[in-house]
């Protein structure tokens, strides 16, 4: 149950429209609900500020859609990460309403629009080395938009071609925090951080040739970088970054 939902409750049963008995059983299922195969914590929105998230990866369509179904009659919006296109096609059959984007493979299934922040709002910068890291980028990208955030986006900006990141300079020195996602060596991420004042979000990517082990040589360049502010997640958390970037943004807003 989201925070707006249980205001609504609350006032409803404030006003005489809901009997305590009911709003009583309609709290029954939190903190959580057990569908067997998995326990959705309804709690979490009220807790940490943003609902919880369905990582599609490795689940069965079937419970893709039972879990962000069920999540959806207690959210009014639901996002998924990591689903493949060739499950995303059932899913949107199955849940009418649901938009998915084949780029970050992220789903949303909302009832209504997403909150739209105004252009005096804290913004993320994100920044990606090249167009192949762009699905991670986008990731957290639209997971900040999902959960209400300001972003703008500098794609295809890396070190081979530094002149093109200083072109950015004036947004990434605006920015309140910047989420830095690169694969190869990962020098993105310390370029930026030698930039800008504000924490800089570093997202290694596996995209590079052999002796980049599938994003563990950007990793550990980002871990040893030398500029000071820096956080890393994990390789290709784009989502990851985004919810850390959230929670900076939303205590700025607060």
């Amino acid at each position: 149950m989201d925070k707006s939902k249980l205001e609504g409750l609350l006032q409803a049963v404030s006003a005489g429209e809901t009997s305590v008995d009911e709003a009583l059983k309609r709290l029954e299922s939190m903190p959580f609900e057990d569908l067997d195969f998995a326990r959705l914590d309804l709690h979490r929105d009220l807790r940490q500020g943003s609902p919880e998230v369905v990582f599609c990866q490795n689940k069965t369509t079937e419970q893709i859609v039972t879990i962000i179904e069920h999540l959806g009659k207690h959210h009014k919006h639901v996002l998924g990460t990591r689903l493949s296109e060739k499950d995303s096609t059932a899913v949107l059959e199955q849940l009418p309403g649901a938009q998915y984007d084949p780029v970050s493979r992220l789903v949303r299934y909302s009832q209504g629009e997403l909150p739209i922040p105004h252009d005096e709002d804290p913004y993320c910068m994100i920044v990606s080395g090249g167009t192949s890291d762009m699905p991670v980028a986008e990731e957290a990208a639209q997971t900040l938009e999902f959960l209400g955030s300001r972003v703008l986006r500098a794609y295809d900006i890396g070190v081979s071609g530094v002149h093109r990141l200083l072109d950015q300079r004036e947004k990434l020195s605006g920015a309140d925090v910047v989420i830095s996602v690169a694969g190869m060596e990962g020098a993105l991420t310390s370029v930026v951080g030698g930039l800008v004042s504000c924490p800089v979000i570093g997202v290694p990517t596996s995209v590079g040739y052999g002796a980049n082990f599938e994003g563990l040589s950007a990793l550990l360049a980002m871990l040893n970088a030398c500029a000071p502010g820096i956080a890393v997640v994990n390789i290709d958390n784009g989502f990851g970054a985004a919810v850390y970037a959230h929670s900076i943004l939303r205590r700025i807003g607060a």
